[in-house]
Order: C-alpha cells, then sequence, then structure tokens
C-alpha cells in the first residue's frame, strides 16, 4: 500500500553457525551501523535476541519467531554496491 508493491527497506534472516556467527557478523560490518532503530538513512544492523527482545527467554523468543541466529538490517540510501560489498565481507567473517 504505502510502498507501490515494490519491497520493504527492512528485512530478516538467520546466520549459519547460530548465535556466535551472527556476532561475528554484526561485528564485521563496516558501513553498515550496529543500532536497533529503524527508519534512518544510513544501513543499520541488529541482532534482536540480544537487543531487542532481551528480556525474552527462549520459549518466548520461539513463539515471537525470533531465533538466536537472526540478524536484522534496515537499508539505507549508501550506493547498492557499497551496502552489498559489506554485507558479502561481513558474511565471509561470520563462516570463520
Amino acid at each position: 500500500r504505502y510502498l507501490g508493491g515494490r519491497p520493504a527497506a527492512i528485512l530478516s534472516f538467520g546466520i549459519q553457525g547460530g548465535s556466535a556467527a551472527g556476532a561475528r557478523f554484526i561485528d564485521a560490518l563496516k558501513l553498515v551501523v550496529r543500532l536497533v532503530n529503524i527508519g534512518d538513512a544510513k544501513s543499520l544492523a541488529c541482532h534482536p535476541a540480544s537487543t531487542t527482545h532481551r528480556q525474552l527467554n527462549a520459549e518466548e523468543l520461539a513463539r515471537a519467531g525470533v531465533s538466536d541466529d537472526m540478524v536484522r538490517l534496515a537499508i539505507g540510501i549508501e550506493h547498492i554496491d557499497d551496502i552489498l560489498a559489506d554485507l558479502d565481507q561481513a558474511l565471509a567473517a561470520a563462516a570463520r
């Protein structure tokens, strides 16, 4: 309705390797900023299980659809090639 059929700029995905790999991914980001807010001009990333949903126990996290490996991205206005390069190198770091 608001985006005219275009996809939103917020997405969530899991990092293979669980919580530790998710932490390595977040720590490896250089362009994308580690923040829990959304709606910024900058690209942002967060790990919901340890930030926005940290007060929930494992059962509550599961009911909320938040896994230990989940990363949430809010994409900003940086050039797409720069964003993709940052995500690519962070995914490589997470796999180590």
